[in-house]
């Protein structure tokens, strides 16, 4: 998680800095491997950079005079010096991360401005990437008015957005949406949420921001460009307004904004800004395993070697509604069904319970005071002696305001960590208590998942105590997705209105970039996409049971849960022993075969032994996976596969162990077909 070793050296000039006859600064230069071109432009409108690939007249552009600024108050324009590119490389070990152990490298140049409001630049293999900077700050209160970040494009491309789903107050909302997949030129005039992904033919570019710590967070608006690009090509970067006021909802006591001051930021000193940026692939299966938004990020400042932060796997009661089934007892918010949930978790080797919303009462706001059902020292105790941890859900608000006591009173009693939820915006003050609560629960040893939230922008690695975040249209959205009839082509089509085996085969390309993703799979009650329906207490998922084993390991999710209740597990032991036997956090991953909106394949390392697992939408598909795959050697297989009917019931698979023996080069392949809404899992273990 700490960049232990930094090459640094001078490099060849790939660029020469240069004025025009306007007076005009330019300075071009490449990434690493040649490919990616960059040409940073300072005159008196400001900064600007494009980005291309091959000839810049003919050749792909990512990137088409991207104006930026950073405007704080009292802070006059100045004149730019644009430095010389120079050449890093560092070492990355990043525990709980999709690669525990990697190295990149980048060149970098510098736009220095006379005022002190800088901005570097850095070009990767895998992208582009710039902030701001201060220097000449000192100790002074300093306010940001505001900041221009564009994103022009040279042609209508088409564009991934996921946009907020409160039309009213656009940035007020769960960041929790599906994509719209449209030109650019088609975009609406309300707020996007990153990471978004544009198409540009020869590479798609996904905008993402890391190392946001005490600013708001980038939402993108459609832009006219700056008459360098066309029009309906662009998009321009919006922020939310520092909070004035505030007000609460009644039932859980979570705090929202009702007014506004005019800036967007304010503090003291000079620092670094977040970073901005592009990440540029050539094919979809490079997206999920981009490491930009992570290595970005600033390093770990947990000092203590961390080793009592556990991922792990968790048995939860919300989505199935504590559905417990044959027991003696009324199934609830009370003693005897979390002592069976703990009884589950233990005999399957799950390392954590939820308590989730209802363990004190939310109205009140006062998470120190359990409710009386709940005998909370006891069930800590007793969830100790079977080796089971318990995470406690909460508000995030709530929590800030009782931080200190709660982390105290929890830890002494030996909770584990907090499920913290509904924060539903990423104003600066909301970014200031995110990074406030991580590092009050740090000191405590305590773990936390991070739900109702914006997608991770740094501070897993800041903070590496956080080991999830939701920003997902997760499994809990199948409980209140109706059916929805149109007519296509003169035809009467009935099916969900949200298309979840499509996200789920789209969102691990996007989404997954930035980092962790809390989607809570696991369903066991499956249905096709004729049978499926609406249902809060015993929900469906839609697709296949092998879809849902799949995402155990397509997702990186270090902290995951096991969303159906025990009941449902134990009659299905097969599959939940599978689930109970798979890591969370893997040593490397791999998406060896996929396009975004239509399948995935990935393959994930721990140790010695190898995982694989596919998703694939509504589209029936059959896959090959070749031994080449795999180091030589003997290896135990278990999988996990459709079975023949699974289109029809979407429950069927089939299960089978064999032994192979892979000799290098030696062609062995096996065929897999993945039903409609369907997929495969495999665990691939090496024998001695």
């Amino acid at each position: 998680m700490k960049a232990i070793s930094i090459l640094l050296a001078f490099v060849a000039l790939t660029a020469q800095a240069s004025d025009n006859k306007k007076g005009a600064k330019s300075a071009q230069f490449t990434s690493p491997d040649g490919r990616l071109n960059i040409e940073v432009v300072a005159d008196d409108a400001g900064i600007s950079y494009s980005v291309w690939e091959g000839d810049r007249q003919g050749g792909n552009i990512y990137a088409a005079d991207n104006h930026i600024a950073l405007d704080i108050v009292g802070v006059k324009t100045g004149r730019y010096t644009l430095s010389k590119p120079t050449m890093a490389t560092e070492h990355f070990d990043a525990p709980n991360y999709k690669i525990t152990s990697f190295s990149d490298s980048y060149r970098s140049m510098t736009a220095r401005c006379s005022n002190g409001v800088n901005v570097e630049f850095r070009a990767y293999n895998s992208g582009v990437a710039y902030r701001f900077y201060t220097t000449s700050l000192g100790k002074r209160q300093w306010t940001v008015s505001g900041e221009t970040a564009e994103f022009n494009f040279a042609a209508d491309h088409t564009a991934y957005l996921p946009y907020s789903t409160n039309e009213r107050n656009p940035k007020a909302m769960a960041f929790q949406a599906t994509y719209t997949v449209a030109p650019l030129s088609e975009m609406r005039n309300l707020d996007v949420f990153l990471p978004a992904t544009v198409d540009c033919g020869k590479a798609k570019v996904t905008i993402l921001e890391t190392d946001v710590e005490a600013y708001p967070g980038i939402f993108l608006l459609p832009s006219s460009g700056n008459g360098k690009s066309e029009k309906g090509n662009g998009m321009k970067a919006d922020f939310a307004r520092y909070p004035k006021t505030f007000d609460h909802y009644s039932w859980r006591q979570q705090r929202y904004v009702t007014s506004t001051e005019e800036y967007i930021a304010r503090g003291q000193g000079n620092r670094t800004f977040p970073w901005r940026i592009l990440a540029i692939t050539h094919s979809d299966t490079e997206m999920p395993v981009n490491t930009l938004a992570y290595q970005l990020a600033k390093p770990s400042k947990i000092a203590d070697g961390a080793e009592w932060i556990k991922p792990g796997k968790v048995a939860w009661d919300w989505w199935n509604d504590w559905g417990l089934t044959g027991v003696d007892f009324k199934a609830g918010i009370n003693q005897q069904t979390y002592k069976y949930y703990i009884d589950f978790a233990a005999s399957h080797g799950l390392e954590y319970v939820v308590l989730d919303e209802g363990w004190y009462k939310p109205s009140s706001g006062d998470m120190l005071t359990v409710i009386p059902e709940l005998n909370l020292p006891e069930l800590v105790s007793y969830a100790k002696e079977r080796g089971v941890g318990i995470i406690l859900w909460t508000v995030f608000n709530v929590l800030d305001d009782q931080l200190d006591e709660a982390c105290r009173q929890y830890a002494a009693m030996g909770i584990k960590g907090f499920k913290v939820d509904f924060l539903d915006r990423n104003d600066q003050e909301a970014m200031e208590m995110m990074y406030r609560i991580a590092e009050r629960c740090a000191k405590s040893h305590l773990v936390l998942d991070y739900h109702g939230i914006f997608a991770p922008q740094g501070i897993q690695r800041q903070w590496p105590n956080v080991i999830n975040f939701e920003a997902v249209f997760g499994m809990e959205e199948v409980k209140w997705t109706q059916r929805h009839k149109h007519t296509v082509d003169g035809r009467t089509i009935d099916e969900p209105e949200k298309d979840m085996p499509q996200y789920d085969v789209t969102f691990p390309y996007i989404r997954g970039m930035a980092g962790y993703v809390d989607f809570t799979p696991g369903g066991m009650r499956n249905a096709s996409k004729a049978d499926f329906q609406p249902i809060y207490y015993n929900p469906l998922t839609m697709g296949t049971r092998c879809h849902q084993l799949a995402h155990y390991i397509v997702h990186e999710s270090p902290l995951t849960m096991l969303a159906d209740n025990p009941s449902a597990y134990e009659k299905e032991p097969e599959c939940t022993g599978f689930i109970a036997s798979l890591p969370t956090v893997y040593d490397d991953m791999k998406i060896i075969d996929g396009q975004m909106g239509e399948y995935i394949v990935a393959l994930r390392r721990k140790g010695h032994d190898w995982y694989v697992a596919g998703e694939t939408n509504w589209t029936p598909r059959t896959i090959t996976l070749s031994s080449d795959i795999l180091p030589a050697g003997k290896y135990q297989v278990t999988l996990f596969a459709d079975g023949p009917n699974a289109d029809k019931n979407a429950t069927d698979y089939k299960a089978t162990t064999f032994d192979i023996d892979i000799a290098e080069g030696d062609g062995q392949s096996i065929q897999i077909r993945m039903a409609s809404g369907g997929g495969f899992a495999a665990k691939i273990i090496k024998r001695q």
